[in-house]
């Protein structure tokens, strides 16, 4: 149903301010002058609502973060409670309740090896905390691992936006321009199966893609440090799936060769995939874990970088022997934010959310069948809860639409219209909504978004 449309005054100001005053990220700013911007001003279960009072399906978890709903009451009460503690503290020489005890709870729920927990507030630093935390245990190691210094990728990579961690991306469109400032690394292959250069009619998936890594790998081992994955699927790059098996094989590979893993679980973490994090999907046991997005469901700044024992034991020793990881941040084990994500856990197991998230992860994927019979999907990509609608101007040869026909914009704009806040990919349309997000709720998404896609390709 569209949405009503409301004059209020106050709305047109604040876009003139935002217009005014407001730099957006991954926003082409020139274009955005001419819009008219949603000012969000409230959140509530699955919705959220406009200063105008429309209300529409947040079918992007408010970009891939909130898990329980918006206004979850457990949550924000563990927010208060806190706040009328302590907002924050240090953990450089001190320590907090809540950084403490989401530790342990990190750990117990991590898969089996990870052991140790570094505090930031976002998926970039998470992952430059793995980078350096790899570089300087390979350099404390021993003399022979010295040379250990570079890092692999896959290309179409995404692990953040400063610069260690564009240095292991590999999306040109966001990183091509920085690359003078880069370091270099080694750039795998990735496993995109809807654009493999191997399939053919009646083609059964060997994983060639993995050929890639394993020649990197058993040519360079002696200089790699640590090889970095988004386990089980791309996000950014388009929400790409890995074949069964890649991510279980390239763990594999790792350890025949001496290579750290690291598993960026930054999108894919909390429940995204249908499990608490992607690499349990084939068991994957890594080096080091990246968290973010999702561990306070939603709703504060929180990060952690998980590492096993033996790493950690590599950065002991007396002062005089500088083995300390020298890095840190002012708002390292917030202890609001810890507490909040404390609560998210809890929700996480009171309420059965992996359990019951099952019934709904079918449901989805029985009704993304019938987006095939669009003239313009060429491809539709799920794993759990994070689904990527490929849009092609020729299905048979798969031939993208030209960018200046900024398709999968206007799919998003249409949908807006009908009540439903997504964002795409470039013409991949991405669907991750709330893990609350009820049955009904979610096939709304689905008939607005089926419904968007058609108007805008098919006219």
């Amino acid at each position: 149903m569209p949405i009503r449309k409301i004059q209020n005054r106050g709305t047109g100001r604040l876009r003139l301010m935002d217009k005014k005053y407001v730099w957006h990220p991954f926003t082409q700013m020139k274009d955005y002058s001419g819009s008219s911007p949603l000012i969000i001003a409230r959140g509530k279960g699955s919705f959220i609502y406009d200063t105008e009072g429309n209300r529409y399906i947040d079918g992007v978890s408010s970009l891939w973060v909130n898990v329980h709903g918006h206004g979850k009451k457990k949550i924000d009460g563990a927010i208060i409670s806190q706040v009328k503690k302590i907002s924050h503290s240090t953990l450089l020489g001190l320590s907090n309740e809540p950084a403490v005890r989401l530790a342990e709870k990190l750990v117990k729920i991590s898969p089996k090896g990870l052991a140790k927990v570094f505090y930031s507030d976002n998926g970039s630093t998470a992952v430059e905390i793995a980078l350096k935390i790899s570089y300087q245990y390979w350099q404390q190691k021993s003399k022979a691992t010295k040379k250990k210094k570079k890092f692999v990728c896959l290309a179409n990579a995404y692990h953040g936006d400063t610069i260690g961690a564009v240095s292991v991306g590999g999306i040109k469109l966001f990183h091509e321009i920085y690359k003078p400032m880069l370091f270099t690394t080694f750039k795998a292959k990735s496993p995109f199966c809807y654009r493999c250069s191997a399939r053919e009619t009646d083609y059964k998936c060997s994983l060639e893609c993995l050929n890639s890594l394993e020649s990197i790998l058993k040519k360079h081992h002696g200089e790699i440090a640590a090889f970095i994955v988004e386990p089980m699927v791309q996000g950014a790059a388009g929400m790409i799936v890995f074949p069964k098996g890649f991510l279980r094989e390239a763990r594999n590979l790792c350890l025949r060769h001496n290579v750290l893993f690291i598993a960026d679980e930054v999108a894919v973490g909390f429940g995204r995939t249908g499990k608490m994090f992607a690499c349990e999907h084939e068991n994957v046991r890594p080096d080091l874990m990246a968290l973010a997005k999702g561990i306070t469901g939603g709703t504060l700044p929180l990060a952690a970088t998980l590492a096993t024992d033996e790493i950690y034991q590599a950065f002991l020793g007396e002062v005089r022997e500088t083995k300390t990881f020298y890095h840190g941040h002012t708002y390292t084990g917030n202890p609001v934010a810890c507490a909040a994500s404390i609560a998210s856990l809890e929700i996480f197991e009171e309420e059965k959310v992996l359990k019951l998230l099952q019934r709904k992860i079918e449901f989805l994927e029985n009704r993304l069948k019938n987006f095939y019979s669009l003239n313009h999907v060429g491809d539709i990509r799920q794993c759990g809860f994070m689904v990527g609608i490929e849009l092609v101007e020729n299905k048979k040869t798969r031939k993208p639409f030209p960018v200046k026909k900024t398709i999968g914009h206007r799919v998003i704009l249409e949908a807006r219209k009908r009540g439903v806040v997504i964002r795409p990919l470039g013409d991949v349309i991405v669907l991750m909504p709330p893990l609350s997000i009820s049955v009904k709720e979610l096939e709304t998404l689905l008939e607005v978004v089926f419904e968007s896609i058609k108007v805008v390709t098919e006219g």
